[in-house]
Formats: C-alpha cells, sequence, structure tokens
C-alpha cells in the first residue's frame, strides 16, 4: 500500500493541471467571491461550498486519472499478476486522496480566515472536519472509480468528472443556496452525495454538531459506488 500511495502522489504532483484544479482554481473562487460577497455567515457557506466541491472533484478525477492512465500503460495487467489484490491499490491512492483532502481544508479555511474575507470559526465541532473530508473523500473516490470504468483515455477523464461535479455543485447547494430553490431541486438534491458533503462541512463550520445523517448517507453512497466499480473493474483496454 505505501509503495501504491507513492506512486499515486508523485503522479499527482507531476500533473499540473490536476494540481491546478486541487487547489489554485478552487481558491480563485474563495478570493474572487469572498470579496464581493465575503461577510460572517456569508462566508461561512462559500468556504463550505468550495471546500466540499474541491474535494469531491478532486477525489473523482484523481482516481479516475490514474486508473485509466495505467490501464493505458498497461501496469493495471502487470498487477494483476501479482498477489497485490485491487483493494489494496486503491487503498493506497485513498490515503493519499484523504491527504490532499486536508491540505485543501487547511489552505482553504486558512485563507477565508483572513480578515478581508471574514470567515469565523469558534466552535469546537470544526475538530469533526477531518473525520467529514475522510467520509467524503471515500464517496467521490468510489464514483471515481466508476468514472474510470468508462472513460476510454486519460483526456475524457476530466470531461466526465466535469460533467458530474459541475451540475451537481449547484444543483446541491456547493455554490447556490437551496434555501433560495424550488422545492423540486431540494427533492432532487437529496439523491445527490455532494448534498450531504455541504451538509457536515457547514455543520463543522458554523457550531453544530449534526453529521451523522449526512456520513451516513455519504457511506451508503460509498457502499453503493464502491461495490458496482469493484465488480465492473476493468484491467486493461482490452478486457
Amino acid at each position: 500500500m505505501n509503495a501504491a500511495a507513492g506512486a499515486y502522489l508523485i503522479a499527482m504532483l507531476r500533473n499540473r493541471i490536476a494540481l491546478f484544479f486541487t487547489f489554485a482554481f478552487p481558491l480563485l473562487f474563495i478570493v474572487l467571491f469572498g470579496l464581493l460577497f465575503g461577510g460572517p455567515g456569508h462566508m461561512n457557506q462559500l468556504t463550505a461550498g468550495v471546500l466540499d466541491w474541491a474535494v469531491g472533484n478532486s477525489a473523482m478525477f484523481g482516481v479516475a486519472y490514474s486508473i485509466v492512465q495505467w490501464r493505458k500503460d498497461d501496469l493495471l495487467r502487470l498487477v494483476r499478476t501479482t498477489p497485490t489484490p485491487i483493494t489494496s491499490l486503491l487503498s493506497g491512492w485513498y490515503v493519499v486522496t484523504v491527504g490532499l483532502a486536508i491540505a485543501q481544508a487547511v489552505l482553504f479555511l486558512g485563507v477565508s480566515l483572513l480578515p478581508a474575507f471574514g470567515l469565523t470559526v469558534t466552535s469546537p465541532s470544526i475538530v469533526l472536519l477531518p473525520l467529514v473530508l475522510m467520509v467524503g473523500s471515500l464517496t467521490f473516490f468510489a464514483m471515481g472509480v466508476l468514472v474510470a470504468r468508462v472513460a476510454p483515455n486519460p483526456d475524457a477523464v476530466a470531461a466526465i468528472a466535469n460533467c458530474i461535479m459541475i451540475p451537481m455543485a449547484f444543483l446541491s447547494g456547493s455554490f447556490y443556496p437551496l434555501e433560495l430553490a424550488p422545492p423540486w431541486l431540494t427533492t432532487a438534491s437529496r439523491f445527490m452525495p455532494l448534498t450531504y458533503l455541504n451538509d457536515a462541512v457547514r455543520q463543522t463550520l458554523s457550531g453544530g454538531y449534526a453529521v451523522l445523517i449526512p456520513l451516513s448517507a455519504l457511506l451508503g453512497f460509498a457502499v453503493l459506488f464502491g461495490a458496482i466499480g469493484l465488480r465492473t473493474f476493468k484491467w486493461a483496454d482490452s478486457v
């Protein structure tokens, strides 16, 4: 698992586009909209929305891109000939994914806490944030395994991931308060995993502790997507 994690981390660091979307691009959202609409209350929602969207996006894209690239290079075929199970390989990648999610949180919260933006975090419930990020990353990591199953090449991964994450970000309330949405959209959002990651992150930033339901929902999605992803896992392009 350590070797898999190391290889995955090196690949992520070498992929400048992935690093940009992992850290710089979401940070631009926080800086731009923070300067325009920041302040107590508003900044809590904005930071939470950008953070959970960024975490979900990087978790999905990272594992999907790596699987497709390894499959293209026939590395997965070689892994299959060893005693190493696919779960061990993915576990190593998941550890790196969680580390990146925590690094994103530290960066985004650090910037949002600057006086120019006005984020306020005074509740001890913030200690639940790492747990929330771990569970949220697992859900979107599992979704990434499914994206890798249908992506024909590495270039297609970003297009498929964006087609999933960008509409979900708006429909689940990351960038648009669901309180202002029509009832049908609020109902539809309950079927989107990003909605529950939104709920859990906002609870930790606003002093709430009601994360059991959203975390349970995220785990349910993770089990569903993970089971399908492992069942249909594609080891080689010819398979």
